[in-house]
């Protein structure tokens, strides 16, 4: 039996283990999601002096403000819930894992830079 015939008879991951994919977009969703969310929206009224770094984040806030934001995250976070689900139909690992890691490191250290920054303008 071929390694693609293989995969077609397996349920994709995210059905076989669906704790697991729960976990981990719940992770990218607390960090990435509602922390770096939060800690931009408290950082941008409470250090007003500071603009947004971000390029792509600042165009989205000056063109439509926080629903702006809003909705730039939610575009980045399913495209990559897209791609983790391709890659667990596909039977790839690295697609499958990928992209709520990424999601939740990026959202860590976003959250803790905001934070930081906060603390150290105050």
């Amino acid at each position: 039996m071929s390694r693609s015939r293989d995969r077609t008879r397996r349920h994709p991951a995210y059905l076989r283990r669906p704790e697991e994919f729960y976990s981990l977009w719940i992770a990218a969703t607390s960090t990435y999601g509602v922390g770096d969310i939060v800690s931009t929206i408290a950082f941008l009224t409470y250090v007003p002096a500071i603009e947004e770094a971000n390029p792509v984040v600042a165009f989205a806030l000056d063109s439509f403000g926080l629903a702006g934001l809003v909705a730039l995250k939610i575009a980045v976070y399913l495209v990559m819930l897209w791609i983790s689900v391709l890659g667990a139909r596909e039977g790839d690992g690295l697609l499958y894992y990928f992209p709520p890691v990424l999601l939740t490191a990026v959202g860590l250290y976003l959250t803790g830079s905001n934070v930081w920054l906060m603390w150290i303008a105050t």
